[in-house]
């Protein structure tokens, strides 16, 4: 029997160990006893695509910030005519989200506000866009100035001497305050040519959809894709960096580069290693301010403090060059399908029709790279700088007793650290002990303990009765949240043939290979040429993956995901938004992925591995 709605939020079960949990959080960010009925009326989304794990207190910034800016440029910015933001909640550590629609009385009055503000971008998108790169870049330098010392015992004699009149705390305090406003002034700057990025594709995709009833979605995706695109533009550094090392002869100093200064010392010392090392050196900065993940976690990794990731992807490069294999995406073969794709719907109308189509067609291969490319400045790097300060000043207060691990700052919200602070200055100012150090570690462990319990549950795709139609823009084409997914993730939907699970058909191809889950990209490693790379997301620095794996299957996202764009940018396909192939899949089965239908059969399972997804099962595991 298929079901017809998602559990409640009261109706999942907290995991043991993790009671009062909503304390750890925001009061803002959890789910209301006295507006119960008000949010289970809500269809909520879970977001496991940027946030695919238990969030610490301090964590929900990224959630914060991101959701609050994305929403604030369609409802107060561009006025887009048929969506406001999007209402966000936290439940049993993960994000789940709301689109909140316009009501139909008012789309009409947004319209020529509308078309009046995305059209001034759009007449002015180059210089814009140059302004844009100058107001990010201007933010991380100043994040980078900032930091946070350990207080004096006294206050230096020429503060006495010029009358300064303060104690130098304050610069603390401010340094606190102004790297939070920063990071939050990014996030601004995020949105502004995001939402456009996604305005100019959905209208051609849907000029698309008039003149072509039955054009494929993909058809419409390749016809702007093989661009060149700075978010790959990491990856593209460590192919060059492979290449110089086999025409320099370089390639036995690859053999352990898990020991970051063993590796480069022993290339700095060989013969036309000062050159290798000097192009190594120009990449870094900044192409490796790039993490494994997506930036929205404290834990990421960053390829500038842990050199042997990036160091262990060129090794890996140099082992396929030397095996005469073509490691660069096939960007030629991409135009002549796209160039083709093009000139074959083109052909079919004529005059105006024609001439729209070109326009449309043009804007969205303008805007569309920005799609990915801001990725680079924000989740990466951005929040690279922000989290590497961020550990610095949780150093210096765990150095003053506040706390028993160097990196437990994540285990307070970010208002709390602030109050911390203060106690810290006080402390110190009337040369008394901080109350904190008394405080902290206790109620940290306590926290420790929730989250640790919070992790030991997978969140539930969805909470409450979907809409009949999804119709939300941003919500289909970024998470793949659509009215035929919702259906399937709930049992209800169309029977893959043969059994297996449906998903987005979001790069075209048909394939067959040996499945590899990877639910944390400290697994990266394990994955092998040929495999088919099975995830709950991907995030945008597994660009070296991409080049070994034969497809991508994901539990979440749209057309407009990191996957499905990253699939069609390297040639691959794609099955996005399965809902459960990371859970009901396991690593060395095979499978075969129809990425043109969005299909992906599990070859040699047994009968109880072929569940089609959450509603397979009961409804308390949704």
């Amino acid at each position: 029997m298929s079901l017809k709605s998602f559990p409640k939020p009261s109706e999942l079960a907290v995991p043991a160990g993790a009671e009062g949990w909503e304390k750890i959080y925001p009061y803002y960010l959890v789910f209301q006893d006295k507006l119960k009925e008000q949010e289970d009326a809500k269809f909520w989304f879970c977001d496991s695509q940027h946030w695919p794990t238990v969030y610490k207190p301090f964590e929900t910034i990224g959630g914060e910030f991101a959701v609050k800016c994305l929403g604030q440029y369609n409802a107060r910015h561009l006025m887009i005519p048929n969506a406001n933001g999007i209402e966000f909640r936290v439940h049993l550590g993960y994000l789940y989200m709301s689109p909140i629609p316009v009501p139909e009385d008012q789309i009409a009055a947004r319209v020529p506000l509308f078309e009046e503000r995305v059209g001034y971008y759009f007449q002015n998108w180059d210089r814009l866009l140059r302004e844009w790169h100058v107001k990010v870049k201007g933010t991380i330098a100043e994040m980078e100035t900032i930091s946070f010392p350990k207080l004096p015992d006294i206050v230096p004699m020429e503060d006495i001497t010029s009358g300064k009149g303060k104690d130098g705390s304050e610069k603390l305090l401010e340094s606190y305050d102004r790297l939070i406003q920063l990071a939050y002034q990014n996030w601004q700057y995020h949105f502004e040519f995001l939402n456009l990025g996604y305005i100019a594709y959905l209208d051609f995709f849907n000029f698309c959809k008039q003149v072509f009833p039955n054009v494929p979605d993909q058809s419409i995706a390749t016809m702007v894709q093989g661009v060149d695109m700075e978010l790959f533009r990491p990856d593209d550094e460590l192919k060059a960096l492979a290449k110089l090392a086999v025409e320099l002869g370089l390639q036995a100093h690859f053999n352990n580069t898990d020991d970051v200064d063993a590796t480069l010392g022993a290339i700095a010392s060989a013969s036309g290693g000062d050159r290798w090392i000097a192009q190594y050196e120009a990449a870094k900065d900044p192409w490796f301010n790039f993490t494994v993940g997506n930036g929205f976690y404290g834990h990421d990794k960053y390829w500038n403090e842990h050199q042997e990731i990036p160091l262990g992807y060129i090794a890996d490069y140099i082992r396929r060059v030397d095996e005469g294999q073509d490691i660069m995406r096939p960007v030629e073969a991409l135009i002549a399908e796209r160039d083709r794709i093009i000139e074959e719907y083109r052909d079919l109308l004529e005059g105006e029709n024609q001439a729209l189509f070109d326009a449309k067609r043009g804007l969205a291969a303008t805007a569309y790279p920005y799609v990915e490319n801001h990725n680079f400045y924000i989740e990466h790097w951005t929040m690279g700088v922000f989290w590497r300060k961020i550990r610095e000043l949780s150093r210096m207060m765990h150095a003053e007793g506040f706390w028993t691990e160097p990196d437990d700052l994540l285990y307070l919200g970010r208002n709390e650290v602030r109050d911390a602070l203060f106690d810290l200055v006080t402390g110190w100012g009337v040369g008394a002990k901080p109350i904190g150090p008394d405080y902290w570690p206790e109620e940290i462990e306590r926290r420790r303990g929730i989250v640790d319990a919070l992790k030991t549950a997978r969140p539930a795709p969805a909470l409450n009765t979907p809409p009949e139609i999804i119709t939300e823009p941003f919500t289909r084409m970024l998470w793949g949240i659509t009215t035929e997914q919702v259906q399937q993730w709930l049992g209800a939907g169309e029977a893959v043939e043969g059994g297996g699970l449906r998903g987005m058909a979001a790069s075209p191809g048909v394939v067959e290979g040996l499945a590899r889950v990877v639910t944390d990209a400290d697994q990266l490693s394990e994955v092998q040429q040929g495999e088919i790379l099975v995830a709950t997301v991907t995030a945008p620095s597994w660009g070296p993956i991409f080049g070994k794996i034969k497809a991508t299957v994901t539990d979440i996202g749209g057309m407009m995901s990191h996957a499905a764009i990253a699939c069609r940018e390297y040639g691959l396909p794609a099955v996005t938004g399965t809902g459960s192939a990371s859970t009901t899949i396991k690593t060395g089965q095979r499978l075969r992925v129809d990425g043109t239908k969005g299909t992906v059969q599990i070859l040699d399972a047994e009968d109880d591995l072929l569940v089609t997804g959450p509603g397979a099962h009961s409804h308390s595991h949704v």
